[in-house]
């Protein structure tokens, strides 16, 4: 293999990191309190509002419906207006932060019906007000499940990330069906495949070590 192409795949590994790492931070900002909100909005929760939690509850499953492919196409006048472009590795971030929000939102609700109401009783017993209880009881109970939850996510975003290539996102993706696939040089789309796997392996050890370390069940 050239420099040249040592160099591009470097390069758009960096970009695939770029575009996972930030989109992942975005979505998680917005998809934590966004599921945190879906679990204590249900009837019998701590800020019981069914007609809060059932908008809630439409708006994400729309956002998790809609294939990421078609989202991807679907948002470039909204892309361009963030951004100013529809190609590049930080347009790419605008529909993978979007996928993923919902999708976060979900598996943190999931997370949080883990925690045993037990515990929420015995602490709205003791008086603590409802974000006490949510800040000091129901995350840190719920640490291994949102860790691992937010693991499930970047893995996912890496997936999308190669699907953005194919529309000018740049990253492994783009290189993969520029050079491999279009271009017909198979070593080339091989390679990116085994460094998206390996990628994907890496983010998935280190979710289970943490969720380990945090986990004292």
């Amino acid at each position: 293999m050239s420099e040249a192409m040592i160099s591009l795949l470097t390069q758009a590994f960096g970009e695939t990191l770029m575009m996972v790492g930030l989109s992942g931070l975005i979505s998680c900002l917005f998809g934590i309190p966004l599921g945190v909100l879906l679990h204590n909005t249900k009837a019998g929760e701590l800020w019981a509002n069914p007609t809060l939690n059932h908008i809630l509850g439409i708006s994400v499953n729309i956002g998790r419906s809609v294939p990421f492919i078609i989202l991807l196409v679907a948002i470039i006048p909204l892309t361009r207006i963030i951004v100013g472009s529809s190609i590049g590795t930080l347009a790419a971030t605008v529909p993978l932060t979007i996928a993923a929000i919902p999708f976060v939102a979900r598996l943190i609700e999931g997370a949080l019906m883990e925690v045993p109401s037990g515990l929420v009783e015995a602490a709205n017993a003791m008086g603590a007000t409802p974000l006490q209880i949510i800040c000091k009881v129901c995350l840190p109970e719920a640490l291994p499940g949102i860790i691992n939850s937010i693991t499930i996510t970047l893995v996912t975003l890496v997936n999308y990330s190669a699907m953005a290539g194919a529309v000018g996102g740049g990253g492994l993706g783009d290189v993969g069906i520029r050079y491999g696939f279009h271009r017909f040089e198979p070593q080339i789309l091989i390679i990116t495949v085994i460094v998206l796997i390996a990628l994907v392996q890496v983010i998935q050890m280190l979710g289970d070590y943490l969720v380990n370390k945090v986990d004292h069940r």
